[in-house]
């Protein structure tokens, strides 16, 4: 994408120069800029969810879209019309594909794609070094410009967004995953994509094939099952949850997973299956728990709790992220981003990292 980039013609104005009056290459910079944020901002939110999905991090993501914007504007004199929207996307792909090619790993992982189900309690340590899957805030969701994918997508925005589905296709090859992308979950024609990643129509439909082939091993029925918004019945299934945590009621909790749910805890390596495994897990877990806060929030467009721990000195302090896949009326998947990962979370999902009230009862807000 270098070619395309120009060194910018001017400066943005500065404050500190308003005794000055502004010569007419300032004025011009200013319209420059005012036209480039005019064009640019509203795709802001939609270009960090598509940094999101391709690098599986939300702090990469931020990353590349301050990049993406900054190569935006220093190439906007070369802009020469056409679809503004399609041309940040191309600078976007080019800027992922970038990041992930200087990577030691371009994959992200979720523990239950590195080994088989444990039968024990963790020992070691976590293991930090490997690459994890970071949740993505739902409030970053909001008022994006596009969430209604194009006539070619064969994913919804709800569908496309789920950890699950970030999770798979994180293991596909970068070009295969901007190809699956931009055709199945933007919905762009693979004409489309083949003049954004370069290379032929045949090339990317070749690239759509290979990845399809690798999600139908994961979703059988082709798709995975989309997160609908929480019913009153699960509504009231997430304030049992709440309750059996904060209460460290095991039985509660038990009974609120399928026979067959499965529980990880990305940065351990070690993952459960079952509801009797689960139980023996934190039979053991919640004996070293000093007590536990609960605040609900929601990431990838599912069902989501902020739990804050109760420390040595009283206070109650930022520790995981539970992401939960529900199915009826029980649990299916529990995610849970705990320390040292989740504490580094709360601060993208707007919360702080301790909970001061957290006695009084006014942290159950939603």
């Amino acid at each position: 994408m270098t070619k395309h980039l120009k060194a910018s013609a001017g400066v943005l104005t500065s404050s500190s120069m308003t005794a000055v009056e502004p010569s007419r290459g300032e004025h011009g910079a200013e319209r420059t800029s005012q036209a480039f944020e005019r064009l640019a901002e509203p795709f802001r939110r939609e270009i960090r969810l598509y940094c999101y999905r391709m690098l599986g991090s939300l702090h990469e993501a931020e990353d590349l879209v301050q990049e993406t914007y900054l190569r935006a504007w220093r190439g906007f004199d070369g802009y020469e019309g056409g679809s503004f929207r399609a041309w940040l996307y191309r600078i976007a792909t080019n800027a992922c594909l970038n990041a992930l090619e200087s990577r030691k790993s371009a994959q992200r992982f979720l523990p239950d794609q590195l080994g088989p189900a444990a039968a024990a309690m963790p020992d070691g340590a976590p293991a930090t070094e490997v690459a994890w899957l970071e949740p993505y805030p739902d409030s970053q969701l909001e008022a994006l410009a596009d969430d209604a994918p194009g006539p070619e997508a064969r994913y919804t925005a709800r569908e496309a967004v789920q950890l699950a589905f970030v999770a798979a296709i994180q293991q596909l090859p970068p070009r295969q995953r901007a190809a699956l992308m931009l055709c199945d979950v933007l919905g762009w024609a693979a004409t489309e994509a083949a003049t954004l990643l370069g290379g032929s129509t045949a090339s990317i439909n070749s690239a759509l094939q290979r990845a399809r082939e690798t999600l139908a091993r994961r979703y059988p029925e082709g798709r995975p099952r989309e997160a609908l918004r929480p019913d009153p019945a699960q509504q009231k299934l997430l304030g049992r949850y709440l309750e059996a945590w904060e209460g460290h009621d095991l039985d509660g909790f038990v009974a609120l997973l399928k026979e067959d749910a499965t529980f990880s805890m990305p940065p351990w390596l070690q993952w459960y299956t079952g509801r009797d495994a689960i139980r023996a897990f934190f039979a053991i877990a919640w004996q070293s728990c000093g007590g536990l806060r609960l605040v609900p929030t929601s990431a990838n467009g599912q069902p989501t709790f902020a739990v804050y721990e109760r420390g040595a000195d009283g206070q109650w302090l930022a520790h995981s992220i539970h992401v939960l896949t529900l199915e009826h009326d029980a649990i299916t998947t529990l995610t849970a981003f705990i320390p040292p990962t989740g504490p580094q979370l709360f601060e993208a999902f707007g919360l702080p990292p301790v909970l001061a009230d957290a006695d009084g009862g006014s942290a159950h807000h939603a």
